[in-house]
């Protein structure tokens, strides 16, 4: 079977694909034969391409707005709003009731109002551009960017138990706000809701770019250098 594997620290580069023998699955195990899997660190997969870009933004999102404690009437922030991650974590909080405000690039900003936020540019200045639509700041504040906004987040918030992040490890440990992992356990309560809300047309998360396998490598590129509306995918085999 083709793996893709790494022998070494560093870049995308170090990323190769490579021949190993098929495993057979043991007493109590099955074997699944991968189609799709998403450019993340959880590594969630799913039959096809659509399918695969689900499980681990949707799950990744609500964690964190449970931890949030996000509800109806609540005014979130998301930095980072139009990535995977940030469009559930958009859909998901306003289906929750959530007034919800994300940042984004300015060619991003009709794509979040399609979502039902409120957008703003990131950058120099967001303090006072929130503050132009939530005068009195904001109830929560997730950070999906990770762009060395910490402190800023923090003053909208007002508290720092109300900010957290899901991509600025040092930054949570340097200005005492919260990293969000799996480690705490995971929110895959989602994941039998979520079909409902597809068919309702109340979610959708789109596929921003497909990679073949032996194409991992610039998937990474792609997906470090951010930017990305949407999913990348990994499509590993023929669709049947």
């Amino acid at each position: 079977m083709k793996v893709v594997r790494f022998t070494q620290f560093g870049g995308p580069e170090v990323l190769e694909i490579v021949d190993l023998p098929d495993p057979h699955p043991g007493p109590g195990q099955v074997r699944i034969a991968v189609r799709a899997a998403g450019v993340d660190a959880s590594r969630l997969v799913a039959e096809f391409p659509e399918a695969a870009a689900l499980p681990a933004a949707i799950e990744t999102a609500t964690r964190a707005l449970d931890q949030l404690g996000v509800r109806s009437g609540s005014t979130l922030l998301i930095n980072g709003a139009s990535g995977s991650v940030g469009s559930a974590a958009v859909q998901l909080a306003v289906v929750r009731g959530a007034r919800v405000i994300g940042t984004a690039s300015p060619a991003n900003h009709e794509y979040l109002r399609s979502l039902g936020a409120e957008p703003v540019a990131y950058g120099d200045g967001l303090d006072e551009r929130v503050r132009a639509l939530a005068p009195d700041g904001v109830d929560a504040v997730l950070d999906v960017a990770g762009s060395g906004v910490l402190p800023e987040l923090i003053e909208l918030a007002g508290v720092r138990d109300h900010v957290l992040t899901i991509a600025d490890f040092g930054g949570a440990q340097e200005h005492g706000v919260r990293f969000s992992s799996g480690d705490a356990g995971r929110a895959v309560h989602v994941l039998a809701e979520i079909g409902e809300l597809i068919e309702s047309g109340r979610f959708s998360l789109p596929v921003a770019q497909t990679f073949p396998l032996a194409d991992i490598a610039e998937a990474h590129r792609v997906s470090e250098h951010g930017h990305v509306r949407g999913k990348l995918v990994l499509v590993v085999g023929s669709r049947t």
